[in-house]
């Protein structure tokens, strides 16, 4: 009985275990990763806390620990209705409607209009794809200083006409408190749509061209393929668009300082310009910590539910 025991011992295999170099190759991906991933929790995550926790507290030019309730938040509250006359916060968050619809507008419909154009495969695409895309490449306040140079009547597009003769043109924008904010989106138009050009234009390319084919031999327009089959299939572009654009726009700071220096009397402000103003300037801490979070929730809001809907799992 014995020998059959030890017999059955012998047979049975015995689990290898991984030898040392395989163990050191499964952990040095993340061994690599520690570092930047550790960086992250603490100066992005750990910053977005102590932020938070700064917003419920009565810090002015030095953080104040003393947690002091929400009383930074019932000031902004209170600024958001003064309109007469309108607040720094007021002025901001009516800004922050005007240039964000206009913007994501703007560049959502240039930016298909682009991109149709280019799927027409056009001689010379290859030439203007680059052209179009070359903007996005510059940095806000590159773009913001050449748009001030640009608009700016004394040495701008207003100057230029006035010597070619056109002496009754006049586009004071940039100087102009109710219309400065425009020449923001202006600007900011300019340099995104190309990107969003490139997105649709990918999507673009994606649609299967036997659709096209069947919806045009059923006699369907080229006003009717893009208003029924195309558009309709470049949902999750216009979707993935949408997020990109209000994200740059929530957080638009260095554009409305190059291009406007904030605009008279603070009349461009954004509420990123805003929180720094308040933060670093008029050492009120506690207010700017509160400005910044609902920023962040904002952004937040509009990021959940789009993140939701692509992780969701499909019902089968």
């Amino acid at each position: 009985m014995s020998s059959v025991a030890t017999t059955q011992i012998k047979l049975t295999p015995e689990r290898s275990r991984p030898s040392l170099r395989a163990r050191l190759q499964d952990a040095l991906p993340k061994i690599v990763l520690a570092p930047s991933f550790a960086i992250t929790i603490v100066f992005v995550y750990g910053f977005i806390l102590w932020t938070v926790y700064l917003s419920f507290t009565n810090s002015k030019t030095f953080p104040s620990y003393v947690i002091t309730g929400p009383r930074a938040y019932l000031r902004l509250w209170g600024w958001t209705f003064d309109s007469d006359p309108p607040s720094s916060w007021y002025t901001s968050i009516v800004n922050m409607g005007i240039f964000g619809f206009l913007y994501i507008a703007m560049c959502l419909a240039l930016g298909l209009f682009l991109a149709i154009l280019l799927d027409q495969k056009i001689r010379g695409e290859g030439v203007l794809r680059p052209i179009y895309l070359y903007p996005m490449a510059l940095s806000f306040i590159v773009t913001g200083v050449a748009w001030k140079w640009f608009l700016d009547p004394g040495l701008g597009l207003e100057q230029t006409l006035h010597q070619w003769g056109w002496t009754s043109f006049h586009f004071d924008w940039i100087k102009n408190k109710d219309f400065v904010i425009y020449t923001v989106v202006i600007a900011g138009v300019w340099q995104a749509s190309g990107f969003i050009m490139a997105m649709f234009l990918a999507g673009l390319r994606g649609i299967d061209g036997e659709i096209m084919k069947a919806a045009q031999i059923d006699g369907a327009t080229t006003f009717q393929l893009y208003r029924r089959i195309v558009i309709p299939l470049l949902r999750p572009i216009f979707l993935s668009a949408f997020i990109v654009l209000a994200h740059l726009a929530i957080k638009s700071y260095d554009l409305v300082v190059a291009l406007t220096s904030g605009g008279p009397g603070g009349s461009a402000w954004l509420p990123s310009n805003f929180m720094y103003e308040y933060t670093f300037k008029r050492n009120e801490m506690a207010v700017g910590s509160a400005s910044a979070v609902i920023m962040l929730m904002t952004i937040v809001a509009i990021i959940v539910p789009y993140l939701y809907s692509e992780l969701r799992e499909k019902p089968q």
